[in-house]
């Protein structure tokens, strides 16, 4: 456990000693020079690792590269934490992203790659404890369903293709990963609430695009209305609000609330259309959310 002091205060307020002091200072310059050394060190192999796929520009050398950091990184992990742990978790990460990225192009964007890479994520992150690991096996996995995130010069893109597929799917993986936090020890409970959290985010995304475009369902046509993923987004929101409100779930409690304010917008906007009177009402409403919010979060 990392705690943060402010040890020049507690000298001036004559809570600890001049020697134990001096003592704890010198342990956080120690500390800030392996940081800077591992941080430094870190950056060499990125660039390194860059380079190397720049000049052989093929999945399979991403593929074994990322392999060879990634293993690199977990044995820093779990062999030398203390001094050199910040760059196996640096390298660990940037192997798997490297491996994962060799994998896709290899596999050209299958549905298949995708799975391979979500296997990937999630057994590093449950050999280094990494929750960024977790996260990005949840994200590979929304990837197989089709979904498309893209950026261009002043553009972001976002893309999901089959959101009744998306919702049932991360409604499955997110209420399962979080019962099963429940029975995990501490350090692996921890990624599992980092995989139900990601989980309900892209619940949220599927239920945002289906709202604007309906499913067709495989069928070629719109199964499903949008106005129905509408209803079902704003009912969805109420009932796990109330739920993660009673149970002092913070971090559930704001997200819904920035999504509330997505569909209200979204929906506000999509009917009613942009004037100066819809603008101010939808002005008021979001501060009100946002009031709520404030006043939620300095409770207890």
């Amino acid at each position: 456990m990392k705690i943060v002091i402010d040890v020049d205060r507690l000298l001036d307020e004559g809570r600890i000693t001049t020697e134990e002091h001096a003592r704890l200072k010198s342990w956080a310059v120690e500390d800030t020079g392996s940081l800077a050394f591992n941080i430094l060190t870190g950056f060499g192999v990125v660039a390194t690792a860059g380079g190397a796929l720049a000049l052989l520009p093929h999945g399979a050398t991403a593929i074994i590269l990322g392999l060879l950091l990634a293993a690199g990184g977990l044995m820093l992990v779990r062999k030398h934490t203390r001094g050199w742990g910040l760059l196996g978790s640096m390298l660990l990460v940037v192997g798997s992203v490297m491996c994962a990225g060799g994998i896709l192009l290899v596999t050209q964007g299958g549905v298949a790659g995708f799975v391979v890479v979500t296997v990937l994520c999630l057994a590093a992150a449950v050999a280094s404890g990494s929750a960024l690991l977790a996260a990005m096996a949840v994200l590979a996995l929304f990837g197989s369903t089709g979904a498309v995130a893209a950026y261009w010069h002043a553009m972001y893109m976002l893309a999901v293709p089959q959101p009744a597929l998306t919702i049932a799917l991360f409604s499955i993986v997110g209420l399962g990963t979080y019962r099963l936090s429940g029975t995990l020890p501490l350090d692996y409970q921890r990624l599992a609430i980092v995989a139900a959290r990601t989980s309900l985010f892209l619940v949220n995304l599927g239920f945002w695009v289906g709202s604007l475009w309906g499913d067709a369902l495989w069928l070629g046509q719109q199964a499903i209305p949008d106005w129905a993923f509408a209803i079902g987004w704003a009912v969805g929101l109420v009932v796990t609000g109330v739920w993660a409100a009673r149970g002092n779930k913070r971090w559930v409690v704001n997200l819904l609330a920035v999504f509330a304010a997505i569909h209200f917008y979204t929906q506000y906007f999509e009917h009613l259309g942009a004037s100066p009177a819809t603008i101010l009402l939808a002005g008021l409403v979001t501060l009100g959310i946002v009031l709520a919010v404030v006043r939620y979060n300095k409770q207890g």
